[in-house]
């Protein structure tokens, strides 16, 4: 009983100390949301359109080959009474490899996309985690946690360095916009 009270006491001391020792060094804590960066940052707008952009092209393209599988049902539907057996099993054929090549194209195209998505998406996290370390290395922050990630519920907003994080990406997306162009 004697040592555990002993132990206990020494811990404490040792928390106590390394705390107060701590106390004139203030940690500074940020919070970045990410979904805000991406959402309205230039190079997540550009992202963004990029993405719909993409998806509106593939959308289109499986728009007229499930329109041409259409036609085509409706044209052996049509011509089914006063074709041959072996024609009318020849076009139904034809009509079975269309529609599956609709759904393999479809399938692709879906795999395509969210690959596209999540490079683009992956290019400019990397980028804002770049800025956040050099930040939070530059004005000594000790920790600096995203949104929803971390699971934060509330924050006081003199934490949030969202809208600092925007305008530096901004100022750098810019810059290298200027470069590629």
């Amino acid at each position: 009983m004697r040592l555990s009270k002993l132990i206990l006491t020494s811990i404490i001391f040792f928390f106590l100390t390394v705390s107060l020792s701590g106390a004139a060094d203030v940690a500074k804590i940020g919070v970045v949301d990410f979904q805000k960066i991406l959402a309205t940052s230039n190079a997540g707008k550009k992202a963004q359109s990029e993405i719909n952009t993409k998806g509106r092209a593939m959308e289109s393209e499986l728009k007229e080959k499930g329109s041409a599988i259409e036609k085509s049902k409706e044209s052996l539907e049509r011509e089914a009474l006063v074709m041959s057996k072996q024609m009318r099993s020849e076009k139904e054929r034809e009509l079975r490899i269309m529609i599956n090549d609709f759904k393999t194209l479809q399938k692709r195209y879906m795999q395509d996309f969210k690959l596209y998505e999540k490079r683009m998406v992956k290019k400019i996290r990397d980028d804002i985690l770049a800025l956040v370390e050099d930040l939070a290395k530059k004005e000594g922050y000790l920790l600096i946690i995203e949104r929803r990630e971390g699971g934060l519920l509330y924050f006081p907003n003199a934490l949030n360095l969202t809208d600092q994080i925007i305008q530096k990406f901004n100022t750098q997306f810019g810059a290298t916009e200027g470069k590629e162009n």
